[in-house]
């Protein structure tokens, strides 16, 4: 739990430097569809996914409640419900708390929170900065483990509309190789993504788990 005290000074220390800001307001609504599911440097399931969306930011404010969702299309036990509520704070940074569902697996008890549940609760923040991106999570229940993730980004092309980015991402826990009983800390998640209008594809390597993936990707809304 020391690492989960440490994580919230610093998120309370972040907060108070900043003051919100009005974002973008009202209904947002669609879905990815998406070659593999791949989230921070984990593979969901063995085939393409559909991934809808739901979301209210309120107007004024910039506060966002959402709910969203991965549905693997060969693989029925390959299904998440999320729901999120971000908090702006400044014009370039934001808190978030996301529970994560995952309803397969045996568990039919959406009201479980829990730690046999199907639920895990996690507190994350993150700053964007012109081209840079940091983030940082930890899960605070479901989780024996509270583990920890950060990632880097860096968007170093913006031309013809195309735009493309870097990352590297590491955790312990949860995030770590099966086969490390510790759970040390280690980078999981390194790779290229790249996109243009509704199209995307992403590169990503996993050195923890020595695998990559090539993974595309189209996004749908009105």
């Amino acid at each position: 739990m020391k690492k989960t005290s440490k994580f919230f000074t610093l998120l309370v220390g972040l907060v108070m430097m900043f003051s919100a800001t009005a974002q973008a307001e009202g209904f947002s609504v669609g879905a990815d569809v998406v070659s593999r599911y791949i989230w921070r440097g984990t593979q969901f399931g063995d085939g393409i996914a559909a991934q809808p969306w739901l979301s209210y930011t309120f107007p004024g404010i910039g506060v966002e409640v959402g709910a969203w969702g991965s549905y693997d299309l060969s693989d029925d036990d390959a299904s998440e419900a999320d729901l999120y509520l971000t908090v702006p704070l400044g014009e370039y940074f934001s808190v978030t708390f996301t529970d994560y569902f995952f309803p397969t697996g045996g568990f039919d008890d959406y009201f479980d929170y829990s730690d046999d549940g199907a639920h895990v609760l996690e507190v994350s923040a993150g700053l964007d900065y012109q081209n840079f991106s940091l983030f940082g999570a930890v899960n605070v229940s479901g989780d024996d483990d509270n583990s920890l993730y950060f990632e880097a980004g860096y968007t170093f092309y913006d031309k013809d509309d195309y735009s493309a980015a870097l990352f590297v991402g590491g955790g312990d826990g949860a995030y770590t190789n099966d086969s490390d009983a510790m759970g040390e800390f280690d980078i999981v998640n390194v790779g290229i993504t790249a996109s243009k209008d509704i199209f995307s594809a992403s590169y990503i390597v996993n050195p923890d788990l020595e695998t990559s993936w090539l993974v595309v990707g189209v996004t749908l809304e009105p």
